[in-house]
């Protein structure tokens, strides 16, 4: 598998271990992100950290994941962004779209305002 899945309390991360996230990894995680989103999963933290080059198929796989999270009522970070990667999704406009921190640690922070905004809406 060219990826990682680790389900904690709050949030799951999937970190993908791949240099290329195209058409050979793009469906199984699309797959992978609709299995999660079926088990109740609403927020969820993408590290691309050793990818460095996405074509049209892992972008789609990424608004997916977006789109089951907003769906849900939960959200999306996208971490990890190595320049090839944060130079596509700028020049896509999905900066503008999506979630997007540059470490770990603050994904999980940016998840957690989320968490908190999510919360208070429901309340």
């Amino acid at each position: 598998m060219s990826f990682t899945v680790d389900k904690n309390q709050k949030y799951t991360l999937i970190t993908i271990k791949s240099e290329k996230l195209d058409t050979a990894v793009a469906p199984s995680l699309k797959s992978e992100l609709v299995v999660l989103s079926a088990d109740g999963v609403k927020y969820m933290i993408i590290d691309l950290s050793d990818v460095r080059y996405c074509d049209s198929s892992g972008l789609s796989s990424i608004l997916v994941a977006n789109r089951l999270c907003k769906n849900a009522n939960g959200a999306f970070v996208l971490t990890g962004l190595q320049e090839p990667v944060k130079k596509l999704i700028a020049i896509s406009q999905l900066d503008t779209i999506l979630n997007i921190a540059s470490s770990a640690k603050d994904s999980v922070d940016l998840l957690f305002a989320e968490l908190a905004k999510n919360t208070e809406s429901e309340g």
